[in-house]
């Protein structure tokens, strides 16, 4: 007898066979085995979960290289500019020492005083040129960011906190401080008011 006609004898063996497989499906549903289909789909969301982490964290390295080049091209003068403000500073005292009153009547002293002032000049646009700014804060409020206080100045008049004396200018390029400013600050007058109120 062939199989085929033992399948038409036994209709009763061919649904016990499809019901043990129905049974076989829902206990490995139940023992927490899925289908393919579910295994796939998890796959994908997990797949499409790492590229998307992937793709944000290449943004993230490409925008922080655009910012490392932006600052290295911003700050890259900067120690070479820290060393030569010394050089500024002596321009300063080197005016700063000279006679004044009947000595500058004097040919030879007159062009050696327009000759160290037009020098410092062109010193400070070369430095503005490579966005280096000087810090001259007479008559500001003191910031501990930017200034460096040397003494109190004692002074009624003038309100506590103010910048009355400037002992050696500070420097800044583009937003960061290269050398505070070293500062005489006031004392004993009024409070001083504060910043948002200054800026109303």
């Amino acid at each position: 007898m062939s199989n085929e006609t033992a399948n038409k004898a036994n209709p009763d063996e061919i649904d016990s066979e499809q019901t043990a497989e129905q049974a076989a499906e829902a206990a490995a549903d139940e023992s927490g085995i899925d289908d393919p289909v579910t295994v796939l789909e998890r796959e994908v969301a997990d797949l499409k979960d790492q590229l998307l982490r992937a793709l944000a964290e290449a943004e993230n390295t490409r925008r922080r290289a655009e910012r490392d080049v932006a600052d290295a091209r911003r700050y890259s003068v900067a120690g070479f500019a820290r060393d030569m403000l010394s050089v500024g500073d002596n321009f300063r005292r080197a005016l700063e020492a000279m006679p004044e009153g009947d000595a500058l009547k004097d040919p030879s002293v007159k062009s050696l005083v327009d000759g160290i002032q037009l020098t410092e000049r062109e010193f400070l646009n070369a430095l503005e040129k490579h966005g280096i700014a000087k810090i001259e804060p007479h008559g500001e409020r003191f910031d501990p960011n930017k200034h460096q206080a040397m003494f109190e100045v004692p002074n009624e008049e003038v309100p506590n906190g103010t910048v009355v004396q400037v002992v050696q200018p500070g420097y800044v390029i583009a937003d960061r401080v290269l050398r505070p400013a070293m500062v005489g600050v006031s004392k004993g007058g009024p409070k001083a008011a504060p910043k948002a109120d200054a800026d109303a």
